[in-house]
């Protein structure tokens, strides 16, 4: 009586092919990544636990579970929030130590006494649309960038936002010490101070 046997199968061989397979499949599929706010955070505010600011150097921006912006206790349409932070930012209402000989604003005493001490205090529900709190984050940086480009111009004969663009830029043949000294100067004049917090409802 003839026997036959099994036919078996190269169990090694087989751990190659299923490896070889995992390879080809790492390789060739996309892995979705999550998008976000590409978005350098400013160097932390030099404030001090239980520091005190002065009511009119605070610029309050508020937006409810509704959507609905609120600056300084009033509603406000999106369209006026840059307008309204460019005037508080420039007022320049200081005297002595605190006196702007370069802002171009109201000096109105009742609002901020300088770029420098100016603070712009952002707050938002957890329910506010994230669309809406980008809009409202961009018209606030946005105010920074104007008076930036404004100054820049006026002392450089470029706009901030052409300054940066040249330090990116790594066929700029210019001196990389003198453009970031030129940066740093601006950025000292108006000082991106904006503190996010969660509002309270």
């Amino acid at each position: 009586m003839n026997r036959r046997l099994a036919p078996s199968v190269n169990a090694g061989s087989m751990a190659d092919i299923a490896f070889l397979l995992l390879i080809f499949f790492l390789v060739t599929t996309t892995i979705q990544s999550d998008s976000g706010i590409n978005k350098k955070l400013p160097p932390p505010l030099n404030l001090e636990r239980g520091t005190f600011i002065k009511k009119k150097n605070l610029f309050e921006v508020e937006l409810n579970r509704y959507n609905q912006l609120m600056v300084e206790g009033e509603l406000m349409e999106l369209s006026d929030l840059k307008e309204k932070a460019i005037a508080f930012l420039d007022n320049g209402g200081g005297s002595g130590i605190d006196y702007c000989g370069y802002c171009k604003g109201d000096k109105d005493l009742t609002s901020s006494d300088n770029p420098d001490k100016a603070v712009i205090s952002l707050k938002s529900s957890r329910k506010t649309n994230y669309a809406t709190f980008i809009a409202v984050q961009n018209e606030l940086i946005g105010a920074y960038t104007f008076l930036r480009n404004r100054e820049a111009k006026r002392l450089f004969g470029k706009t901030y936002s052409d300054l940066e663009y040249d330090l990116k830029d790594v066929n700029y043949l210019g001196n990389q010490a003198n453009l970031k000294k030129r940066i740093r100067k601006i950025r000292a004049m108006y000082p991106q101070k904006i503190v996010e917090a969660e509002l309270l409802e």
